[in-house]
């Protein structure tokens, strides 16, 4: 299975002449950011079965945030957009915007899940041990408790301060 690798520059020019595109980023990530010609097919969807209503003349251009995400799925990509030509937007929407073309940006949408993740965990680490070093040493176990919990996520897939965050007032749309 051979892949085309495009720039953002290429890809452009097969938008204009007709091709797809095709965002496989979370819904909260296209949200907030996307491209104009983009449409949102979430990777949790194609995971679950979800294809795109395409005939063999079309062309689909995957995308997500840095192509990390399309080059570790595309045999998943490739069926989703059978029986269409499939290719791949290099360095996905970061490359897009480094290379001056625009997109769409809704401030006003919440920051992605997990980067929410990241800034709890990070701060929560961060004050763990600011704490433990000013305070009590007792505080050093916030920063165990929180790296404990990451790490059972990435090892069970399951992430409790997602689960959390995301029932937050900011989050619910």
């Amino acid at each position: 299975m051979t892949i085309e690798m495009l720039s953002p520059r290429q890809a452009l020019k097969y938008l204009h002449e007709g091709a797809k595109l095709v965002d496989i980023r979370d819904a909260d990530e296209f949200a907030r950011e996307h491209i104009a010609q983009a449409q949102p097919l979430p990777l949790s969807a194609i995971e679950q079965g979800a294809t795109l209503p395409v005939s063999a003349d079309d062309v689909v251009i995957f995308h997500c945030q840095s192509g990390n995400r399309t080059r570790n799925n595309l045999t998943r990509l490739v069926a989703a957009a059978a029986p269409a030509k499939v290719m791949v937007l290099e360095g996905g929407i970061q490359a897009w915007k480094t290379a001056g073309l625009e997109t769409i940006e809704d401030k006003k949408q919440p920051l992605p899940l997990m980067r929410q993740v990241q800034i709890a965990a990070g701060g929560l680490i961060l004050l763990g041990c600011v704490l433990g070093y000013t305070v009590s040493e007792a505080f050093f176990l916030l920063s165990a408790f929180v790296g404990a919990g990451l790490t059972f996520a990435g090892i069970s897939g399951f992430c409790g301060m997602a689960r959390l965050l995301a029932v937050m007032p900011w989050n619910r749309r």
